[in-house]
């Protein structure tokens, strides 16, 4: 497809879906700390806890890039 393999594809697809996937996740951890009025400490305990999985698909995407160089 326009000149792409199929595992080119895939990787964008993981990596732009994936990716814009934790932006929506972030939005809504940020929601759920606005409406439960958190505060600025109670918001970094939210992102920090919530947020740590997704800090797991950021580090192996960087860490594969680290080892391709």
């Amino acid at each position: 497809m326009f000149g792409w393999s199929e595992e080119q594809i895939a990787q964008f697809g993981m990596t732009a879906g994936v990716g814009s996937f934790i932006l929506f996740m972030f939005f809504i951890i940020y929601q759920l700390a606005r409406q439960s009025k958190a505060g600025k400490f109670g918001t970094f305990v939210l992102m920090l806890v919530l947020g740590f999985g997704m800090l797991g698909f950021i580090a192996k995407q960087v860490i594969a890039w680290l080892l391709q160089i």
